[in-house]
């Protein structure tokens, strides 16, 4: 029985490794390159959905300040490609800097319809609202800010961002929230992974 099971395992080995080798029209003389022949398959040309999509950078929960404005270098170009004069992207993204007029405005407001779907950078994962699970992100850091005696913090109606202070405006509660924030979001980011 285990004999007979040892050669019925050899043939069809046998077979498996016949059907991957190549037929006597494939085969080419050795011409003692050592190099194995092999045939080439163009890749397919690519056309409507089979695009590879273009993806908005985004942002992580550690990014820096210098690294996000290097994520907003696109964007910034863009408007730029769109006509916004260099003083209006040089300030906070969504809105523009320096003084306007409404013309000024009113190119800007057009360009950024252009540039944000496109290149203005995507919040991190953990606060996106296109995340399911942003809520929860949320809930667990308030509760991590409260253990470490943030007295009024609470998610705001958005579902996703913090509100410090509460009603009284409490500036402890602000200032320990802006601070621990950071830690408590890369604490809860670690703990979901």
């Amino acid at each position: 029985m285990r004999r007979s099971r040892t050669l019925l395992m050899g043939a069809v080995m046998l077979i498996a490794l016949s059907a991957c080798g190549a037929t006597a029209d494939e085969k080419k003389p050795d011409d003692g390159s050592g190099q194995v022949a092999s045939l080439a398959t163009p890749e397919p040309e690519r056309t409507g959905s089979a695009q590879p999509k273009e993806e908005r950078p985004r942002e992580r929960l550690d990014t820096t300040s210098e690294e996000y404005e290097a994520l907003l270098g696109p964007y910034r170009k863009c408007l730029k490609q769109q006509g916004v004069p260099e003083k209006l992207t040089a300030g906070h993204p969504g809105r523009p800097s320096g003084e306007t007029n409404a013309k000024e405005a009113e190119a800007y407001e057009a360009a950024n319809l252009i540039c944000e779907p496109k290149f203005y950078p995507l919040p991190p994962w953990e606060k996106d609202p296109a995340n399911p699970e942003a809520r929860d992100f949320a809930v667990a850091v308030v509760k991590c800010l409260k253990d470490k005696g943030v007295k009024y913090v609470e998610v705001s109606e958005d579902g996703i961002s913090l509100a410090f202070g509460g009603d009284q405006n409490h500036s402890r509660s602000i200032s320990m929230g802006l601070e621990f924030a950071p830690e408590c979001e890369r604490k809860v980011a670690a703990a979901q992974n």
